[in-house]
Order: structure tokens, then sequence, then C-alpha cells
């Protein structure tokens, strides 16, 4: 026995043989981890890890076939706030991946949001591409994958050059019909226990998206790689400008806009509607704070807002609220539904307007053309501002219907996208103020001007305008007496005085409809070249009663300005029939006779309105006249109309 450590051989023996195993036992598990990590080394990693092994073919030298359409469903963003999936694509190309976020397999899920990382870097150094495009990641895991979950996974990946959300879903009942329509075929994996490992078997797959919601492409392991699928975007991108370009040359002529379902020869059994589809109105996108930056000859520079300077990101929210059909009560009816600009930001087919539901609207729906220069707003002027009038018709019952000023933001505030824009435009989320800033800033754009009687008048081309047309301009400014309130000076002109004047027209509207109300039958028009002959007493038995119309009256309550309404611009006038307060004159050729019988007597009646005893020469000459005010960016703000988003009625 060694008593020098106090223990036997025995006793020492036994610790070098435990020290042994444990030592064994470290080698076995550094050699199984060497293995296991040369294993890993082996296992081939996908493409879009590695550099492109080949030239990929140009943008734009190739086609991408529509393969069907990207399907909608009930989804969440990182947030919490539910969504379909549709508002999540916007309006803008997306790629879309399916994910789990605990995925373990380096050329599964972990390769999609790789690849997507890598565009990303790439294409936010490309602000065109950038602004285009949108990425979402929506997670098939919902129960282990919440919203929290989905942060936490993007954490680092988004920013604010590139929109990129993570979604999930609120149960695996939301789930299945978004996986069934992209045909993702998911299953679960379960131990030989049959219990769930939280792990999935699935096919990675990540969608290309175009701007209208159809599928372009479909990646799959083999073929997702960060180049070529930024070539296919900038294809996409491509085609789009190349389907603007034909549409502009397509509408190159003023005349070609016309109603959206224009009714010509409707009185005929052989009439057939000419309606666009709205997905067949590709427009081009233009500069539109060039009009305000540069205002166009015959007009004044354009009056601005020291509180809401322009801004071309300000411009942009603006246009996209402008036309967006979600700010109604029922997500049907946009603003641009009144003012159609085809159709010279007016309405062609209805004398007065028609608001949500078909609910009656007493007046015409005004141009908005050069409304940046109108000092007062609405037909009896009882709005100064642009970023106050919004407010008007986005609450009224018979209009866009919404309940309250509150309802109004909070659905704005709902939306990511509107979140997103508001925050870069304003720094803040939306509010009363920043949504009137917004759509003024976009309408205070649709400035036209440089007509042919611009060129002639101030432009000093003395070929300008025709011999006809000159004449029309004397008769305008002399024997007619146009000019008196239809202004005009030196160096521009607005053909407006911006006041108030009584022509006799609501004068005669309220006391003819005393007079007739219920009183005759009525002649209808049921369906092409089809009348029926139906008493008046029946149609006020089923018709919302139109109230009285007294004009300014209804802002100042002064008597003297009963039936006066605002004087309206003449320029783009041949766009914007009907005309007056109430539609009720259809052409060009009815106002100048109205004009030239004097208006219609009444004792209030505008000292300016006379019997002009015009000849028809002379009339024609007026008419000609007032057909070239048409501005020559007419094409250029109506096509980049039909380039804007209209909302989601879901």
């Amino acid at each position: 026995m060694d008593k020098h450590f106090g223990e036997t051989t025995l006793q020492r023996r036994m610790k070098i043989t435990g020290l042994h195993k444990i030592l064994m036992l470290l080698a076995i598990i550094f050699v199984s981890d060497m293995l296991r990590a040369e294993t890993v080394q082996k296992q081939t990693l996908a493409p879009g890890y590695e550099s492109l092994q080949f030239e990929p073919s140009p943008p734009g030298s190739y086609e991408l076939p529509v393969l069907g359409r990207a399907a909608d469903g009930d989804v969440l963003d990182s947030d919490g706030s539910s969504f379909r999936l549709h508002q999540k694509m916007g309006d803008k190309m997306v790629l879309l991946s399916f994910i789990y976020s605990t995925c373990g397999d380096i050329n599964g899920c972990p390769l999609a949001t790789a690849v997507f990382h890598k565009i990303k870097n790439r294409v936010q150094k490309q602000p065109e591409l950038a602004d285009q495009l949108r990425l979402l990641t929506l997670s098939f895991n919902p129960t282990h994958d919440t919203p929290d979950v989905m942060k936490h996974y993007g954490q680092g990946l988004a920013n604010e050059n590139l929109d990129w959300h993570f979604l999930t879903t609120r149960s695996e009942l939301q789930l299945q019909p978004i996986l069934d329509h992209y045909k993702q075929n998911i299953q679960r994996i379960y131990d030989q226990q049959g219990r769930n490992t939280d792990t999935f078997s699935h096919n990675l797959r990540v969608y290309l998206i175009d701007k209208r919601k159809q599928i372009r492409n479909i990646y799959s392991v083999a073929f997702l790689h960060p180049d070529t699928l930024v070539n296919d975007i900038k294809t996409l991108v491509q085609e789009e400008l190349s389907s603007q370009k034909a549409h502009t040359k397509q509408f190159s002529a003023i005349d070609r806009f016309v109603p959206g379902d224009n009714k010509s020869d409707y009185e005929t059994k052989s009439y057939a509607t000419k309606s666009v589809a709205l997905t067949d109105r590709v427009g081009h996108e233009a500069n539109l704070l060039k009009t305000i930056s540069h205002p166009v000859l015959g007009l004044p520079p354009v009056p601005m807002s020291s509180d809401n300077p322009a801004t071309k990101e300000k411009i942009a929210l603006g246009r996209k609220l402008f036309y967006d059909r979600r700010l109604s009560f029922n997500n049907t009816f946009s603003c641009a539904m009144c003012h159609i600009p085809e159709q010279g930001f007016t309405s062609n087919e209805m004398a007065t307007a028609v608001g949500v539901e078909g609910r009656t609207i007493r007046r015409n729906s005004p141009t908005l053309y050069n409304v940046a220069y109108s000092r007062s707003l609405f037909h009896d002027g009882r709005e100064t501002a642009l970023e106050q009038q919004i407010w008007g018709p986005l609450l009224a019952h018979n209009e866009m219907a919404n309940p309250s000023i509150g309802f109004v933001i909070d659905k704005i505030n709902r939306d990511v996208d509107y979140r997103h824009r508001f925050q870069r435009v304003f720094g803040k989320s939306a509010g009363m103020e920043s949504i009137g800033m917004a759509i003024a800033s976009y309408e205070r754009t649709l400035n036209s001007a440089n007509s042919a009687f611009d060129r002639w008048h101030y432009g000093k081309n003395k070929s300008a305008l025709n011999d006809q047309a000159q004449r029309g301009f004397k008769l305008f400014t002399g024997k007619a007496g146009c000019a008196g309130c239809h202004t005009l000076t030196k160096h521009h002109a607005l053909f407006t005085d911006n006041d108030f004047h009584n022509t006799g027209v609501g004068y005669r509207e309220a006391m003819n409809k005393t007079a007739t109300n219920g009183s005759s039958n009525q002649r209808v028009q049921v369906a092409p070249g089809t009348y029926v002959e139906v008493a008046s007493s029946i149609i006020d038995a089923i018709s919302e009663t139109v109230p009285n119309d007294m004009g300014r009256y209804e802002v100042t309550q002064k008597p003297e300005d009963r039936w006066k309404y605002k004087t309206p611009t003449l320029r783009n006038i041949g766009l914007t029939a009907p005309y007056m307060h109430n539609g009720s004159l259809a052409t060009l050729q009815q106002v100048v006779q109205f004009y030239d019988r004097g208006g219609h007597a009444n004792e209030n009646l505008d000292p300016l309105i006379k019997p002009l005893k015009l000849t028809e020469s002379e009339q024609d000459e007026l008419i000609v006249f007032l057909q070239s005010l048409t501005g020559d960016n007419v094409n250029e703000l109506v096509s980049d109309a039909f380039s804007a988003p209209i909302g989601d009625a879901k």
C-alpha cells in the first residue's frame, strides 16, 4: 500500500480507468462531430448559394408566360394585423416564398430566405426596381410561427429601402386554401412513436407575381438563383414599359378618350358597348411634379400652400388614395369614379353624379383640370382649400358614405403599405390633415394648357389657330362678352374669374320642378332601342327626392346669392360635357345657344347675362374657339391615371 497518497493502488487504477473512459467518450464525440461536419460539407449546396455557372439570358430577350392567377387568402402581418394576401401584394411585383422558421434543411426554407436577402441587397441599389418589388415570406406552420416569431425571424432582413413582409396565418384552417391554390404539398413528419417532430416534408417553391396578380414564374431549388430572379423582374419591368408605350400610341388622339361605356347610338337595337375593362387600361406613369414646378404656356405659377409643399413621394401617395376604392364605406367607390380621367376628370355620362350604391347627388361633377388655381371649391364655393375639400365627399352619405373621419383614418392605417408610405412622407401615421394634404398634392398636378389657343395667343405662333377659331376668340372677348366672367390676362388665362354668377339655370330648374312634378308621363329607355312610358307619379314614388339647390345662398344665406354658382374654367371644355352645375346642357352648342338667348330671366339674373344675337356662323366660330382650349398634355395625364392602382374591392 502506498501511504504517500493515502489510497490503495487499486483505487488509483480505478480512477485511471474512469478517466480513460471519459477521454474515450470525448474522443468518440469529437470524431462523431467531425464525421457529421464532413457529411454536411459533402452535401451538395443548391445553386442559389453559389455563383451562377452559366450566362443568363439578358432581361427582355425572352417572355414569361402567364401561369395562372395568384391566389388570395387571409394572412397576418408580423405585427398581428389581419389582411388579405392580395392586399399585401398591393400594386407591386411580388416574390412569394413559403417557409417555416425552424427548417433545418439548408437547401430548403433557408435557401429561399438567403436568395431573397441577396436580391434585397442587389435591388435596393436600383431604386427603379426597388420601388416596384415586394418580397413576401409566408409561414406554413402557424402553430409555431406566430406573428411575434415571424417578426423575430425577419429582424435584420427587412429595411426601409425594399418592402419585405413576414407573414403567417391565424390557423391551419385559414392556411390550407392558400396552400391548395398554390399547389403547395406540405406533410408533417412524425417519429416512430407517432409524435409530431415539428418538421415538414415539402417542395420549396418561390412564385414571381406581376402587378396584375398573375403568376409569371415558379422557381424550385434547382432554379432559385438571385441572378435569374432579378433578370426575370427586369423582364417584367420592360414588358410593362412596352405595354405602356403601345397604350400611349394607341391613345395618341385626344378624341380617343371616350367614356368607359360610350353610349353613342344607344337608342338603336344594334348598340354594342365599347367599354374597356379596367385590366386592359394600362397607362404610363408620368412625372407629375413638373406640372407644378414648370407651369406650361398659358398658365401662371401654381399657387402652393406653405404648409403643404409638393414632393414626388407626397404626390404618389395622394395619387394612390385618389384611385383607391377602399376609401369609401363599402370599398367600392373612389374619387376617380366621379372624376373620371378619360372623361375630362368629370363624368360625361351623368348629368349629376351618382355615389355609393347608386345614391343620388344633385350636382354635376366639376372637372379637376387646373383645380390648383381655384380660390373656392364646389359649385357653391363652400370650401377654399383642396386639403379640406376632400373630406366633403368622403363623409357625404350619398357620395362615399363613410360614417366618420376616424373611420377613414383607421381604415387607411390598417393597411401596411399606407402606414409605410405615410411614415415616409409625413413622419407619422395617417391623420385627417395628412390625408387631405396627400390627395390635394395629387390634384394640384392636374394642370393642362399649352393648347392651340395658347400657342397662338401667348406663344405668337400665327399658324397654331385656324381662322375660324381666331374669329371665335374675337367674339369671345367682344360681342359675345364671354371674357367678362371667363377672364384672361396679358400673360396667362385661367378662363374664370373665380366668382359667382346667376345665369338662370338654377332658377329655371327650381321653377320647372315645382310646375311639372308628377303631372305627366315620362319616356324611359330600358334597353337599346326600347322605350316605355312611365307615369311621373310612379317614378316620384320610388325615387329619392332631390332637394332644392339654391347655390351660393346655401353658404352665405344672403338672398341676393340665390342660384349663384361658381364660374367654371373653360380650359379643356371640349372634354368636360355635360355643362352647368346640374349637367342640364349636354353640348357646347346648347351652352352657346343658352347664352345667346340671354340665360333665363329672374330677379337676381347677373347683369352681364343678356341676349347676344349671334348668327349661326358666329355661334359655330365661338364653339371652334372653345374646342381649341384643350391642353396638349391631356393624353399624358390620362395615361398616368390609367397606370394607377384602383384599390381592392375586398
